[in-house]
């Protein structure tokens, strides 16, 4: 048990210290563009979950406001 417990930590160990990379200066600006954030497009992400949540007649997990649409689109 003992033994199964230090790999396991080992590993996880091994995983941490895998992230650490050091960049060059040069592929830091492609790490830096738009395209590489986790919502790349916020506004339009915005736009879209507005569209849903009035269409759906229901509340968004966004606001506190109620829906209400037809459900057309």
């Amino acid at each position: 048990m003992r033994k199964a417990t230090d790999i396991a930590i080992l590993l996880m160990i091994a995983i941490a210290l895998s992230g650490c990379v050091h960049v060059a200066p040069w592929e830091r600006g492609n790490l830096a563009k738009p395209q590489m954030e986790l919502d790349p497009h916020p506004l339009q992400s915005e736009i879209q979950s507005h569209n849903y949540s009035s269409r759906e007649a229901a509340p968004s997990h966004k606001s506190s406001a109620g829906g209400g649409g037809c459900g057309c689109y």
